[in-house]
């Protein structure tokens, strides 16, 4: 017989680092056993935010998936800026090569609604465009411009 699922939460932890708190006590977990288990899982990407879909049974046990670190945070490290434009459309705060937003295009892949690395790329380059970020060599409409 299947296990009752009571809920079902989105968070974001720093990877490595989680602990016991108001969030996961919310879900009715064994707080200390998935803090355990999300450490080990992401001890290999220390200092990025991994986003965790977390599944709480009805008998306080979990399971949870790892998502990829949002493409937000990917944009600023590869431009170097603290944070994104306060208007986009006035203020561009950093620029990025289209070799950037390949690489981040995809690591992100698997959880985009995205077919292929092209269109991945588009994805990624409209969060940029919102964050006040250009792109060398790439237009949002025809992709990668020779």
């Amino acid at each position: 017989m299947a296990k009752k699922i009571t809920r079902i939460a989105k968070l974001e932890f720093l990877a490595g680092t989680a602990k016991p708190g108001p969030e996961l006590a919310s879900l009715g977990i064994n707080m200390p056993q998935f803090c355990i288990k999300f450490n080990d899982q992401t001890k290999d990407r220390k200092g990025d935010i991994v986003p965790v879909v977390i599944t709480a049974y009805e008998d306080k046990s979990c399971d949870f998936v790892l998502k990829t670190t949002p493409a937000a945070i990917m944009l600023k490290r590869a431009a170097n800026i603290e944070k994104g434009s306060a208007n986009s459309k006035i203020n561009k705060v950093a620029n990025i090569s289209i070799d950037d937003l390949k690489k981040i295009a995809e690591y992100k892949l698997p959880d985009l609604s995205a077919h292929d690395v092209d269109a991945a790329m588009k994805i990624i380059a409209g969060t940029a465009k919102n964050m006040g970020i250009t792109i060398d060599g790439f237009d949002p409409k025809k992709g990668i411009i020779k």
